[in-house]
């Protein structure tokens, strides 16, 4: 579906909107995290959990959280389009958005829209893999290349990269080219240092922790983040955060559902700390 017109009716500047992105076209190797949005949302609505965050924020009581469901996409160009257009709609009213997907192509027309709202935007990459592939297997826009994409066209004043730990050499060339400041699991300690100036964009993908925290992910890689670590992450954050993406949680690799747990946690973090920046 398209937003509804009651729904962007209600936004007011400084609001934080979540809004589900379920595409996972760009997959390789496996799809299925375009089932993501709903699996979030229902493990949040199920009473198996609260909307509380670690701050003591309930975010169920709190009237500038509104949740815009999902948009219908399209195939192809097409879903890039509908995405960037959506996101420059929301941004043009002032709100703070919160993007749930789907595979991590997505995160390439969130940040076109971003880009023309906000000058200087950095963008902090919690991730186990680069993404900078220029292309892969054959797909200029597989979830593989969307930070070559967002360099290369120059959208992001910086790129700080988290949880690094399955980089080519062709993905290491790639960050030296475009300036990618990458931090590997290897040199990876709970206070590392992450200093940003200007407006800020979180793109968690979820496979940056370890498959013991989070098994549901088409590409596990071992070695990762900790649950815990991801959390203290976020909320030592200082710079204004203007928007995040939560994706590559794949639900069908989820058996005991504790990936889609973690994705609505970061959820509730990445909110409540939007919230108490304004």
């Amino acid at each position: 579906m398209a937003i509804p017109t009651s729904l962007l009716a209600d936004l007011e500047p400084g609001m934080i909107a979540v809004l589900g992105l379920p595409s996972d076209e760009n997959s390789s190797f496996q799809r299925g995290a375009a089932e993501a949005p709903f699996r979030i949302r229902e493990i949040l609505r199920s009473g198996a959990t609260n909307w509380c965050t670690e701050s003591g924020l309930d975010l169920g009581t709190e009237p500038s959280l509104i949740d815009l469901g999902d948009l219908d996409l399209g195939v192809g160009a097409t879903a890039f389009l509908q995405i960037e257009e959506a996101v420059g709609k929301l941004l043009a009213r002032g709100v703070k958005l919160l993007c749930l997907g789907g595979d991590h192509a997505i995160t390439f027309p969130i940040i076109k829209a971003f880009a023309q709202q906000y000058d200087q935007l950095n963008i902090l990459q919690i991730d186990a893999h680069p993404d900078l592939y220029d292309e892969f297997e054959g797909n200029r826009q597989s979830h593989a290349c969307a930070f070559a994409r967002i360099m290369e066209a120059r959208l992001a004043t910086r790129l700080v990269q988290v949880g690094i730990r399955a980089a080519t050499l062709h993905q290491l060339e790639q960050a030296e080219r475009y300036g990618v400041e990458m931090n590997s699991m290897a040199d990876w300690r709970p206070d590392l240092p992450l200093s940003f100036t200007g407006p800020l964009y979180l793109s968690l993908d979820m496979d940056a922790l370890d498959p013991a925290f989070a098994p549901g992910v088409s590409h596990p890689e071992a070695g990762g983040l900790s649950t815990r670590d991801v959390i203290a992450l976020i909320r030592r954050l200082k710079a204004p955060l203007v928007g995040a993406d939560i994706v590559e949680c794949n639900p069908e690799r989820d058996e005991a559902g504790v990936t889609v747990a973690a994705a609505a946690k970061f959820l509730k973090e990445i909110a409540g700390l939007m919230i108490q920046q304004d």
